[in-house]
């Protein structure tokens, strides 16, 4: 690396895979003044370069699977330092130092995947922290202070330790957004923090010892929860608290011993994932069948029987995926075939004995899997419809020609059972072979491969026999292949160490992606997975996979295939070398992610053809909320700038955070995370991120704003902003006062020409517009009239509901300050600066 003029303007540097187990290191990166990030990821680091204390800028340092034993040396030298990642090395307790915690701006650290028996002394002092990951170390206890100062934490990953309990300091992280905890023995640990975490989002507790005695009895606070992963645990039944969760998403349960599901399950009413497998099932109540927005329910290795689904499983016109593998079911209810959108069913390994006759009729099927059913028969296809309905071709001919079988049998098969309609769909099914079909299937294809040698050298031996003796022989005859240095592609430590790695096919070679790109899939690449894990003995084992993206080119497809047998064949082992397609993956497949995958539009070059850079589409979000940092997209005009929030400026590789003169620097904070998330998970770290003071914005701002307004003042009163061209909801407003002032708690409606000056702000005030129910609360309410008014407000919303059906309200809570424009624009003159009375 030579050092040019180029050097002080250079902004990241990614060095990572190269060679510094000698200690030499580049010395001309001193000279990168104006670095903002760098990668050192799997360079046999021992210890930090010392060059280090000249970036004075840097920003984010990577310093994942090394061999570092200590990060002492230039970090706390280092002021703008604001994420340390350092995961996968040989960091003990006494190589953490204690004063990079003293870092102003430090917000996110990763030591994860080291051997840490502690939590790091002087980590409470880190005040600006959002993101905490310590899993996978050996830590058993967490001190009690560790939470007092850390309550701005949007992310905490504790999984994989050794932790019997929590501190109850915990209660204070109410914006957390995202809590695991996998794997710790927390079977005395009642989790009583959890109400008080309003902000989160996702919670995950696998294998913790759940039971129904050591969990929270009510979870009804928590408003925003979307994810709960309870699988691996000691449950009998569904917790209580689970049916209180308004926003539930996708809710795994599996690996405990259910014996039963309460009708309180129509709560449920946005879950889209259920995931009950290997439990103790012998029946499904038929409330499941109300769950509308369901897509993916899986059942598999229970007991259930053809009378333990309901008959009504039809009515779940949004589902997807349903497995019930492993089960004791004889049938399944006709109306499973009236689910609309079901294009993968598994069913294999139960006592089937025919399907019904509309199976036919499912026009979106993909994967069929029946095997592992003896005596099944399957159903003929109904004579009273049109070829053209069908998808699935159950003929003898087409099971000859899936089975392999050659030309002229699969003719003769179709002489025999009559002409084929030509205007029937072709459906690829998606064979699964059980061991012994693997045996035959390979035995098979060695007896075609030896008559094909044997033909040829038959061929070669005539040919030589004919030729004249001093013909030069083939160009290729003499030529020895040469071995495959598989260390060209894949590191000499991989699979070495539990976990998940995952290379991209980029001209012809894998390369290696980051975590951070786990689970996220562009359309147009391949890709390879290694799951690398222990068995019951202790021994390594893995598995791979090979995933082919919707609109990949026919050399990444072939490369992905390559390369996947090439790294098993590096492993040196006998382990499954499995094919995915994207929107087909297999339930392992998706296991392996913890079922969250996402696809990207777009892709890498490839080896034959280049990829238009991707378009992307100009969008601006004002970041708002305390407890609950949210982002709500805006008009892209000038006008909707408003000094008091933060606002993000999406322009595909330019991203801008403009901070208002009121906004305050924690949100201006968390507004930059959200950017930093946007460019990792979407544009592959290639967008530039700018950070932007009112009144002093760049030209290119505002040329994507259209012009910047003539009176920048009228803009920052909230003043020239457009009218509400629909006022549906205003036939549905009302407004109801909740207080106690009387000495008992009453609510009343107020008039129907209610103005902000309604809003008392020691009252909390009920806002129904038809959609939503607004529980607003002022600053000076008490703790008992926020319970009672809760209260209320589910019994007027359960009201509604059973009054205006096409009407089901939902539960907002908003704060005095933090108004959305959903509830204030219900209100005649609301201003923005408005002080509500006393």
């Amino acid at each position: 690396m030579e050092a040019t003029g180029v050097l002080p303007f250079v902004r990241g540097v990614d060095l990572s895979g190269n060679d510094f187990k000698g200690g030499y290191f580049p010395e001309n990166v001193k000279a990168m003044t104006s670095l903002r990030w760098l990668k050192l990821n799997r360079t046999g680091l021992c210890y930090l370069p010392e060059e280090l204390a000249a970036l004075q800028k840097l920003e984010h340092l990577s310093v994942s699977h090394n061999n570092l034993t200590t990060l002492h040396g230039e970090l706390s030298s280092l002021p703008s330092l604001r994420a340390i990642v350092a995961r996968a090395n040989s960091l003990k307790n006494s190589g953490v130092p204690d004063d990079i915690f003293k870092l102003d701006d430090l917000s996110v650290l990763d030591l994860s995947h080291n051997q840490l028996t502690e939590c790091p002394r002087e980590l409470e002092n880190a005040k600006n922290m959002l993101v905490l990951n310590l899993s996978h170390n050996s830590i058993d206890t967490i001190p009690n202070q560790l939470f007092i100062n850390l309550t701005d934490l949007l992310y905490l990953d504790l999984s994989e330790n050794r932790l019997e309990s929590l501190p109850p300091q915990m209660r204070r992280l109410v914006h957390l957004q995202t809590l695991v905890l996998n794997g710790n023995p927390l079977l005395h640990a009642q989790l009583r923090q959890l109400p008080a975490m309003t902000a989160l989002q996702t919670l995950h507790l696998r294998s913790t010892q759940r039971t129904q005695s050591n969990l929270p009895t009510s979870l009804e606070g928590l408003s925003n929860l979307a994810d709960v992963d309870l699988s691996c645990n000691d449950l009998t039944r569904v917790p209580e608290c689970l049916y209180t969760l308004p926003s539930l998403r996708r809710l795994n349960l599996s690996s405990n011993q259910i014996t039963e599901l309460s009708l309180c399950i129509d709560q449920w009413v946005h879950v889209e994932t259920l995931n009950l497998s290997r439990n103790q099932l012998t029946s499904l109540p038929s409330a499941i069948c109300k769950l509308s927005k369901l897509k993916k329910l899986y059942l598999n290795s229970n007991k259930l029987d053809f009378d333990g689904l309901p008959s009504g499983i039809g009515k779940l016109t949004n589902l997807e995926e349903f497995m019930a593998a492993n089960n004791n079911l004889e049938l399944v209810p006709e109306s499973l075939c009236r689910c609309p959108k079901l294009r993968k069913l598994v069913l294999n390994k139960n006592h089937l004995v025919t399907l019904p006759e509309a199976i036919h009729f499912l026009t979106e099927i993909e994967v069929l899997d029946v095997r592992e059913n003896p005596n099944l028969v399957m159903p003929p296809k109904p004579a009273d419809r049109a070829a053209e309905w069908y998808n699935i071709d159950f003929s003898l001919q087409n099971q000859l020609r899936l089975a392999g079988a050659s030309p002229a049998t699969v003719a003769a098969a179709a002489a025999g059972s009559g002409p084929k309609d030509p205007m029937a769909r072709k459906m690829r099914l998606r064979r699964r072979k059980d061991s012994a079909q693997d045996d035959q299937a390979k035995q098979v294809l060695k007896g075609m491969s030896d008559v094909a040698q044997e033909k040829n050298k038959k061929q070669e031996e005539s040919a030589d026999a004919r030729a004249p003796s001093g013909k030069v022989r083939r160009w290729d005859q003499g030529l020895e292949k040469p071995r495959l240095d598989y260390s060209e592609f894949f590191t000499e430590d991989v699979g070495q160490l539990p976990g998940l790695t995952i290379w991209q096919i980029e001209n012809f070679v894998p390369v290696l992606v980051e975590e951070a790109f786990h689970g996220k899939f562009y359309e147009a690449d391949c890709y390879i997975v290694l799951k690398t894990f222990l068995d019951d003995s202790g021994s390594l084992n893995w598995e791979i996979y090979y995933w082919i993206g919707g609109e990949a080119t026919l050399d990444k497809k072939a490369c992905s295939a390559i390369h996947a047998v090439n790294l098993r064949n590096y492993l040196g082992a006998e382990c499954r070398t499995v094919r995915e397609e994207m929107g087909d993956e297999s339930e392992e497949f998706l296991q392996v992610f913890d079922n969250d995958i996402s696809y990207i539009e777009g892709g890498t070059a490839s080896g034959f053809y280049t990829v238009e850079d991707t378009h992307y589409v100009t969008r601006m979000y004002r970041v708002y909320g305390k407890k609950n940092i949210k982002l709500e997209p805006v008009p892209l005009k000038g006008t909707s700038l408003d000094p008091r929030f933060v606002f993000l400026l999406d322009r595909g590789l330019d991203i801008y955070v403009w901070r208002g003169a009121q906004a305050t620097l924690s949100s201006t904070t968390k507004a930059r995370l959200f950017a930093e998330k946007i460019n990792k998970n979407e544009r592959k770290g290639k967008a530039e991120i700018t950070l932007l003071v009112q009144g002093q914005e760049l030209p290119e701002f505002w040329e994507a704003l259209g012009e910047e307004p003539e009176n920048f003042f009228w803009v920052g009163i909230g003043a020239q902003k457009p009218y509400d061209d629909d006022a549906e909801y205003m036939k549905h407003t009302r407004l109801f006062r909740c207080s106690n002032e009387k000495g008992y708690f009453a609510v009343t409606e107020k008039c129907s020409d209610f103005c902000q000056d309604d809003l008392a702000d020691d009252d909390i005030m009920l806002l129904d517009n038809g959609q939503e129910v607004y529980m607003w609360v002022g600053t000076q309410t008490s703790q008992v009239e926020i319970k009672l008014s809760l209260k209320a407000c589910q019994v007027y919303i359960q009201h509604m509901r059973s009054k205006e059906h096409e009407r089901p309200r939902r539960l907002r809570l908003v704060r005095k300050g933090n108004e959305q424009h959903a509830f204030t624009r219900c209100f005649h003159a609301w201003s923005a600066f408005c002080k509500a009375l006393a």
